[in-house]
């Protein structure tokens, strides 16, 4: 991948399974039995997500999501 894009995980009690998420890409997550298994699942998606839109001649969105840092104290 050429872009690095934000990348959300967290537990579904609806699912019961950690669920990775790219925000940047509509509708691209994958789920797991461990936050780092659906974040691996992930990645597969988002390379299919990719390569799906360079084939159909579509832009790549631009990485715009970004995680709130949390303040120091």
């Amino acid at each position: 991948m050429d872009r690095t894009y934000a990348i959300v995980v967290f537990w579904s009690d609806t699912d019961q399974a950690w669920i990775a998420d790219a925000p940047d890409l509509k509708s691209c997550s994958a789920h797991g039995a461990t936050p780092e298994g659906a974040i691996r699942q992930l990645h597969v998606a988002m390379t299919a997500w990719l390569d799906a839109a360079k084939a159909n001649g579509m832009p790549l969105p631009a990485p715009l999501f970004r995680q709130a840092l949390p303040a120091a104290e």
